[in-house]
């Protein structure tokens, strides 16, 4: 085992890596922008080095000045977190050219599946379902008429190199459709150089699941169980929850099994989610993307298996044997996001936190990336911590974050807290029968 990590990210899943590497004896090296300079995950590093200006493209995302911390600090691995440079993969080569861990799939399959036409096409040589869509970039306007035609109303256009849900765009017809590519081809263009975009049958009732794998250092890959993710605002996620109550057993297993090829079709190692769209009415799924890396949802994965997925990433890096627990998932879990946000239109707000109070009790976590008395900034993520709360079922788990929600006091700046707690009282969220639209229908907008 690398005797220290430099952790390349920030806020909350920084402090969570922190957290682990310490656990683990391991040095742990925070790297920070001035913006962040008073955040906890800085403080809790064993040693922490200034990367740049308060703006991520000047700081976190400049490559060569995380290599420079690694070598000033004799790093011996570098963990990316999730975002950022996690799914980069040119620095992922950077970091393994540099005689360094990479905490991460390899460089390989960073590339090979962060292009989503070239993902589909992978899953789809694998045995994966796909839904309707096109096998290579749609190139003008035109050509994105005539496919849209062949794959049938609603579409959606997506920058085949896109995260987080940036350029996405749905079109119910032909005139929607030409303004939703246009939108998503500027997206592109702006995030990644590349205009390259990819058009699919929109699917408006479907949920978002994900299947959490492992790739295993003897070249194994094993699946972890589910995480229901429908829960989404502008295509990035609120509250999420484990298992997916809208996945029958017989889904769940075909679901899990393809995940499974999914990783061995492009022989992947460490941590990775295999995202897919399931039609609940049908109980059918297809492909969607394969997220290579950590996802923010892993604590639920955590808190049911009984197992740390960032040591798992630490010891498959070295070379060692992974320690899995065996057994079914225990109990339900729920996950929460907590945005320096606007409740009502999710507008980023920005200001001091007057006041930090957090809930505590049996079954509840809270990964937290600010204190009181720390600053959210117009540069910052808007995510300020994730509530994750587990119970023996699903009526215990939510009874449980109906009072973590409610006792979780952030003032000073604005939060998406009441927004939380509405969403907890949901019919369609109490039940489980919601979609990813969800979030459209409680605010009309």
């Amino acid at each position: 085992m690398f005797e220290s990590v430099l952790v390349a990210n920030r806020g909350e899943i920084a402090a969570r890596i922190i957290h682990t590497v310490r656990a683990l004896g391991l040095k742990a090296i925070a790297v920070y922008s001035e913006a962040d300079a008073d955040l906890p995950f800085v403080a809790e590093a064993d040693e922490a080095l200034l990367l740049g200006p308060g703006d991520p493209a000047r700081s976190y995302l400049r490559g060569e000045a995380v290599l420079e911390a690694a070598r000033r600090t004799n790093a011996r691995a570098v963990h990316p977190g999730f975002g950022l440079l996690a799914e980069n993969a040119e620095f992922a080569r950077q970091v393994e050219a540099r005689g360094l861990a990479w905490i991460g799939p390899p460089p390989l399959s960073i590339a090979r599946l962060g292009d989503k036409i070239n993902a589909r096409n992978l899953m789809k040589e694998a045995g994966l379902p796909v839904a309707p869509g096109v096998w290579e970039p749609v190139p003008d306007v035109g050509t994105a008429l005539e496919e849209a035609e062949r794959i049938g109303y609603p579409v959606i256009v997506k920058p085949a190199a896109g995260t987080d849900g940036a350029g996405l765009a749905v079109a119910h017809d032909p005139a929607a459709l030409r303004s939703a590519y246009e939108t998503a081809r500027a997206h592109a263009e702006r995030l990644s150089g590349r205009p390259d975009l990819l058009l699919e049958r929109y699917l408006p009732a479907a949920r978002h699941v994900e299947i959490q794998i492992l790739g295993l250092a003897d070249g194994t890959v094993v699946a972890l169980g589910d995480r229901d993710c429908s829960v989404q605002r502008r295509h990035r996620k609120v509250a999420a929850e484990t298992a997916s109550p809208g996945v029958g057993p017989e889904l769940r297993e075909r679901m899990l099994d393809a995940a499974v090829r999914a990783g061995e079709a492009v022989g992947y190692r460490g941590a990775g989610t295999v995202e897919c769209l399931v039609d609940p009415a049908a109980q059918e799924f297809f492909f969607l993307e394969m997220n290579t890396g950590l996802q923010a949802e892993h604590p639920l994965t955590e808190m049911v298996m009984g197992v740390d997925l960032v040591e798992q990433q630490l010891r498959i890096a070295a070379g060692w044997q992974a320690t899995l627990p065996g057994g079914a998932p225990r109990g339900h879990a729920f996950a929460f996001h907590i945005h320096a946000e606007d409740p009502e239109y999710f507008q980023p707000r920005t200001g001091e936190i007057k006041v930090w109070e957090e809930p505590a009790g049996d079954g509840i976590r809270i990964d937290a990336g600010y204190a009181e008395g720390n600053t959210v900034t117009a540069v910052s993520d808007p995510l300020l911590a994730k509530l994750c709360v587990h119970g023996a079922d699903r009526a215990a788990a939510l009874d449980r974050a109906r009072a973590a929600i409610a006792a979780f006091r952030i003032e000073g700046i604005g939060t998406n807290l009441p927004f939380l707690a509405e969403l907890l009282d949901h019919p369609e969220f109490a039940a489980g029968t919601y979609d990813t639209r969800l979030v459209g229908r409680m605010r009309g907008h």
